[in-house]
């Protein structure tokens, strides 16, 4: 028992001291430096294109929604039988990425107020007043989203990859498009955008919000 014991305490005495060396070792990383490119892999954006800090390039393609209540039972059957006969053929890992994003309905407000100051009829306008209330109501609570679903593609960061990359979108819209379905490359706004919505929850949509570089620091709260 006393040599048991003696080899567990002696086992845990150079345990403890090899931790220390390490910790010692590793870089002392100041969390309210770390900057927010480091803290979601981001190294850059070019393009079309994202680069991260572990090696990769990732392209994305924006998947525009259709409204499947206008198409019969056939038809539905038919969209899904070719889609999935189209994407089966692809030979690649992807990813679905399918993100809420908020709706701009300030146009609509607007042609409702213009509607609403044109209009003569005493009924049409108090209709009109509530309608705009409802509608401020939804944007101030922040209900009023849409579904967006994006393909993601990736490969490790060589030398004429991009070509590639952009190969394989093209292959992904025509696919697409045989059922009718339109689809989109993002360029670098709309990848900065979709970045902003997938890791800031508190991002706000804007379609004049300005992209330009920049490197914001995590603080961190005392």
């Amino acid at each position: 028992m006393l040599c048991v014991c003696a080899l567990l305490g002696g086992g845990a005495l150079i345990y403890i001291k090899l931790s220390k060396k390490k910790k010692a070792a590793a870089p002392n990383i100041n969390p309210a430096a770390v900057t927010a490119n480091e803290f979601v892999n981001v190294k850059d954006i070019r393009g079309n294109f994202l680069y991260t800090r572990d090696g990769l390039i990732m392209a994305y393609l924006r998947v525009m929604p259709i409204s499947i209540d206008l198409f019969s039972k056939s038809e539905k059957k038919q969209i899904v039988r070719q889609l999935t006969a189209n994407m089966s053929s692809v030979g690649y890992s992807f990813q679905l990425l399918a993100v809420s994003r908020p709706v701009d309905i300030s146009p609509l407000l607007s042609e409702l107020s213009d509607t609403l100051t044109n209009c003569g009829d005493v009924k049409q306008k108090e209709l009109l007043r509530q309608e705009i209330l409802e509608m401020s109501t939804f944007a101030l609570s922040g209900d009023v989203v849409e579904r967006q679903f994006y393909l993601l593609i990736w490969d490790k960061s060589e030398e004429g990859v991009e070509r590639g990359l952009l190969q394989k979108l093209k292959y992904l819209e025509g696919y697409f498009l045989d059922v009718g379905i339109q689809t989109e490359i993002l360029e670098q706004q709309e990848i900065v955008r979709l970045c902003n919505l997938i890791n800031n929850p508190a991002y706000v949509h804007l379609e004049d919000s300005d992209f330009s570089p920049s490197i914001p620091l995590l603080v961190r709260d005392k």
